[in-house]
């Protein structure tokens, strides 16, 4: 088992992508006028890539539109007091209408916020964000 100075367990690539597709959210965090912005969202592991779902306009999919960005998922217990976070770093990218946009679509990522109808600027809209760099933890439980 591997360590990090602090006592927490170094997960591997795999465990961490294993971890990535087994949690519905995770934190976005990305640069919002020249400060740190860290917003909630639904994801979908899609390979080896993230895919999040969001509204055209929005100020997320305007802010991480090709910018480096990094999304953290965890999953804690505090009773038990074990947990694990992994945290991924890419370029993000949107992508736009056409036949891989068509693919995105159909993948099992629904919105958890409300929908205004038919409205255009409300529209879907994909985000990519390659798993590029990838780093995760376990708290395992001591006596």
């Amino acid at each position: 088992m591997k360590a990090d100075s602090t006592g927490l367990r170094v997960l591997s690539r795999a465990e961490c992508m294993e971890l990535l597709a087994s949690a519905p959210i995770g934190r976005i965090v990305f640069t919002d006028r020249a400060l740190p912005a860290v917003q909630p969202v639904n994801y979908v592991l899609d390979g080896e890539r993230l895919v999040i779902r969001t509204r055209a306009g929005s100020k997320l999919a305007t802010a991480v539109r090709d910018a480096v960005v990094a999304l953290e998922a965890d999953a804690f217990d505090p009773a038990g007091r074990t947990g694990w976070s992994v945290t991924v770093v890419g370029h993000a990218r949107a992508v736009p209408e056409g036949r891989e946009f068509s693919r995105l679509a159909l993948l099992p990522l629904t919105p958890w916020t409300p929908r205004d109808g038919q409205r255009p600027e409300h529209r879907d809209h994909y985000i990519v964000l390659p798993v590029e760099q990838v780093s995760g933890r376990r708290v395992e439980a001591y006596p």
